[in-house]
């Protein structure tokens, strides 16, 4: 495998995001996906796939428990480019089953209970989102957290056993909004509400300024790494 990454890394090198795209779309053709769950990032990737046509397929994870704004900009994106975002919901039996056990909150009481919840709304719908696939890209970032920044833009996906793909990986927030503009992309507007990084309604806040970037993700637990286990990290 580290053949490949290699390869994809020699591809890749120098090029602009969208000329990388085209170029692994032409290498995995039929499989390569993006996930979107429709932040600044998302939207600026989905951008580059849809205005030039890159067959690429978008997906999102529909937890239910996306905040109306979510909804709004995933509608607006659909308006604008008239290509479609195919969504992954969660099993319906195994929501069913955590909620008439331990109720719909049950996420706030521990570590291990939120984790189940993501499990299932997430990393579960994920799989069957990536199967088959050979390439996943992502909005992935260097200077979101501690934890992203030990990252590689190209990098294997043990768990779900296929390359990932971080195309603005070395771009700063500033580039991401400038890119935004550029193009007049819609956008989340709790971004202008103090949501650097938005996941589940019931999950997320607003971080103050100064604050980690994903301070408001899961700001109850006292923990250092705000993931939910989409995107591990190889410890080195």
């Amino acid at each position: 495998m580290s053949d490949v990454i290699k390869q994809i890394k020699n591809i890749t090198a120098g090029l602009e995001p969208v000329d990388a795209l085209r170029q692994l779309a032409e290498l995995f053709p039929g499989e390569i996906v993006f996930s979107t769950s429709f932040g600044w990032e998302d939207q600026a990737i989905s951008h580059m796939i849809f205005a030039n046509n890159i067959p690429i397929k978008v997906f999102t994870l529909e937890t239910g428990r996306l905040f109306r704004e979510t909804y709004s900009v995933w509608s607006s994106t659909m308006d604008r480019y008239k290509q479609p975002i195919y969504a992954y919901f969660p099993n319906q039996d195994l929501v069913a089953e955590m909620v008439n056990k331990k109720g719909p909150n049950s996420f706030y009481e521990s570590v291990e209970n939120r984790k189940e919840c993501c499990g299932i709304r997430k990393i579960e719908p994920l799989k069957r989102a990536l199967k088959g696939n050979k390439l996943w890209v992502t909005g992935i970032r260097a200077d979101q957290s501690a934890n992203r920044h030990d990252m590689e833009n190209v990098e294997w996906d043990e768990q779900n056993e296929l390359v990932k793909f971080h195309p603005i990986f070395n771009w700063t927030l500033d580039d991401v909004k400038a890119y935004i503009k550029q193009y007049n992309i819609p956008y989340n507007s709790l971004h202008d509400k103090g949501f650097p990084s938005i996941g589940c309604a019931p999950c997320t806040r607003a971080v103050a300024e100064g604050e980690d970037f994903r301070a408001g993700r899961w700001w109850w637990e006292d923990q250092s790494k705000k993931e939910c286990g989409l995107h591990e990290v190889k410890q080195h």
